[in-house]
């Protein structure tokens, strides 16, 4: 089921009736079976219309490589632009490329259906502006003399070429393949070319300095713009005024009403709601006034030590809100948790979280809830936590608003809570995971890492939106990669297992595969580890 969503208000209504039926059923029903299968679409990231463009070395049967890419276009289930242009020369290349174009694609697979020109098609990534998949034709659909297309061997061509003329391209991992097969290569290249779209088109909005003494939340800006994503920075005081204009928007009540539907009676505080909608708010506002000539937005914010005394409560819920939305707002100013973020949601085109990669599991949950039941060493686990920005979707039943503990006992004294609540405390819910994060080095240099796992259906018997995580060999990637290559503690959840989007999107965002860390299996060494242990 598609459902085409025309405003803000319908985009909310649909994504709260997807998350009460994820976090409402333990097993799987028919009534979730049915929701996993309604298409979310976000204002927030792209969306990729993709072209093909079939490509022919002139001694070759043309039609041999037309035919080969209609088979594909009836073999992929999406929707995608069936160029009928095949290109044998640059003039050629050119009028594919205005055709894709007028067409609207924004992302473009090229296909060798059989050896292919080295120029032309190599030419169509530099004149097309989005990113292209190049992928080659195998042989077995017609005899091998008149039907051999030799595209394996075109395929090392191209790659020179793009080489040469040092264009960036997609090319799976095996990139020749049948109809059915290259089908499926196209499959898994939409989310990298959404991520590379969105990345295009991303402005990230940041609110004051990051918190004293959070020198991990530092943030060379040069490496955002390499990558061409925009940066605003604004102070806690601009924010704070915008916020105060927000007093008595009359859109507050309807938001109230949202809030409170969406957590339930005794899941939050009333007398907070007004508060948290006006924030809200102010921030859909400032994104929609801000983004400029930018299409995408995400937020990293300074909240606290000043924001609750001064705002009346903590951001948390607020933030979990919009990241439910496919809006990130990353915690304690850490802007490239925001772009990890906004990566994760376009890579996994669902939301994702950010949370400290925080405490190790007490050997007592371990013995009583986890050996014997989960094939995992203790070393394995670890609990992710933050204060509660974790969409509730992404939670335990249990999940409510409650008051950030470690800012009351600072700001409070320990006392009743006031100020310090408005966080969205929680078990999370069991879920493959991936946590990952793309980081700038203080020299500017990108880097990062992917470990996928899961979170564990463990009581964390703790506070804050927070949950029991198992990653295989997770201590060994933890000191070999995290520390050793200085990592903050902040790290970007997507809820499945993207490994594999990600670690393209990295390649393509131009990170040196070996500044890409990933949790090594058991029996292959890091290069640093001691060898006797």
């Amino acid at each position: 089921m598609l459902i085409v969503i025309n405003t803000l208000h319908e985009f909310f209504f649909i994504y709260n009736i997807k998350c009460i039926f994820a976090y409402i059923f333990t097993k799987e029903t028919d009534i979730q079976k049915h929701f996993k299968n309604i298409i979310m679409v976000s204002n927030n990231i792209p969306q990729v219309k993709l072209g093909i463009i079939a490509v022919s070395r002139d001694c070759f049967p043309i039609a041999l490589s037309t035919q080969r890419r209609e088979n594909i276009v009836k073999e992929y289930t999406g929707e995608i632009f069936n160029c009928q242009t095949t290109v044998e020369n640059e003039q050629d290349m050119l009028k594919a490329v205005a055709e894709v174009k007028a067409e609207g694609c924004n992302a473009l697979v090229v296909f060798l259906g059989n050896f292919g020109p080295e120029t032309p098609e190599t030419l169509i990534a530099k004149e097309f502006d989005g990113p292209v998949m190049f992928v080659a034709a195998a042989e077995g659909d017609g005899d091998m003399i008149n039907g051999r297309g030799d595209a394996y061997c075109g395929m090392l061509n191209c790659s020179y070429n793009l080489g040469m003329r040092h264009l960036k391209g997609y090319i799976p991992e095996y990139p020749v393949g049948t109809a059915e097969e290259v089908a499926k290569m196209i499959k898994d290249f939409v989310p990298v070319a959404r991520t590379i779209i969105g990345l295009k088109g991303l402005k990230i909005i940041t609110f004051g300095p990051r918190p004293q003494d959070f020198f991990a939340c530092n943030a060379p800006i040069k490496g955002l713009y390499e990558l061409g994503v925009e940066i605003e920075e604004n102070s806690e005081l601009d924010l704070l005024v915008a916020y105060k204009e927000h007093e008595n928007d009359p859109r507050i009540d309807a938001v109230c009403k949202e809030m409170a539907e969406e957590m339930g009676e005794g899941k939050y505080y009333p007398d907070l709601s007004r508060r948290m909608a006006q924030f809200e708010l102010t921030l859909l506002d400032w994104a929609e006034q801000h983004k400029g000539s930018r299409q995408y937005v995400a937020f990293a914010d300074k909240c606290w030590p000043a924001f609750p005394s001064q705002f009346g409560f903590e951001p948390c819920y607020v933030n979990s809100r919009l990241a439910s939305r496919g809006i990130p707002v990353a915690c304690e100013v850490d802007i490239y948790g925001a772009l990890s973020e906004f990566i994760g949601i376009c890579a996994s085109d669902d939301t994702v979280t950010l949370l400290d990669i925080n405490n190790s599991v007490p050997k007592y949950i371990y013995d009583e809830d986890i050996t014997g039941k989960y094939d995992y060493q203790l070393t394995d686990t670890f609990m992710g936590f933050h204060c509660g920005n974790t969409p509730q979707c992404k939670m335990c039943s249990a999940r409510a608003i409650k008051y950030q503990l470690i800012q009351n006992r600072l700001l409070e004294n320990g006392g009743t809570p006031d100020f310090t609540r408005g966080t969205l405390e929680g078990d999370i819910a069991a879920s493959p995971i991936t946590f990952y994060r793309l980081q700038s080095t203080s020299d500017a240099k990108l880097r990062g890492y992917i470990a996928e796992g899961e979170v564990l259906p463990v009581a964390t018997r703790s506070f804050g939106s927070i949950g029991i995580f198992a990653i295989p060999e997770m201590g060994r990637f933890y000191r070999h990669v995290l520390v050793e290559k200085n990592y903050p503690h902040h790290g970007a959840v997507a809820f499945g297992h993207f490994g594999k989007p990600l670690f393209e999107v990295f390649k393509m965002l131009g990170v040196e595969v070996d500044e890409i860390g990933y949790n090594q299996p058991k029996g292959v060494r890091y290069p640093t580890e001691n060898p006797w242990g």
